[in-house]
């Protein structure tokens, strides 16, 4: 029996089996948000974040200690004053930037109904970029009748 097209996710058990939960305790909350947008544009330093974000000090102490505890941004001495901290984006904090550009996106077109300033563009040629998409294995955007839900034995690879 085919399964694949009235498989529904089983959200009674999501917590456990699904890593979407997993990620927002990480994740789920503005400020952890903000900070690593900051950190994309280039912030790495307490005192930065804080200026730039107006956010508390406690606050902010607290999310970038659990940003570091996450493997999201790493906590490193200043080589030029060891008394420094810097924050700077691991490579799990990096595989975040497609989450963040298509969160902007949707709040581009569905919430302030305009472009975000500034522009998120390609270094390369300085054009926009893209909007996010679902892609199948072969590079097809896929819309929402595209995608179902599948058990493993039912995946092909």
């Amino acid at each position: 029996m085919n399964t694949t097209t009235t498989l529904r996710e089983p959200l009674r058990e999501l917590a456990a089996r699904c890593s979407l939960p997993a990620a927002l305790d990480v994740m789920g909350e503005r400020w952890s948000f903000l900070i690593l947008r900051g950190s994309f544009n280039g912030l790495h330093h307490f005192e930065e974040f804080q200026s730039e974000l107006g956010i508390a000090r406690n606050i902010l102490a607290n999310r970038l200690a659990r940003l570091v505890e996450h493997g999201i941004l790493e906590r490193r001495a200043v080589e030029a004053d060891r008394r420094k901290i810097e924050y700077r984006l691991t490579e799990k904090g990096y595989a975040l930037l497609p989450t963040m550009v298509a969160l902007r996106q949707w709040g581009e077109r569905w919430e302030t109904g305009r472009p975000a300033t500034p522009i998120l563009v390609d270094a390369r040629d300085r054009r926009r970029i893209a909007p996010v998409a679902v892609h199948s294995h072969d590079g097809r955007a896929l819309g929402r009748g595209e995608l179902v839900w599948a058990l493993e034995e039912d995946v092909r690879d």
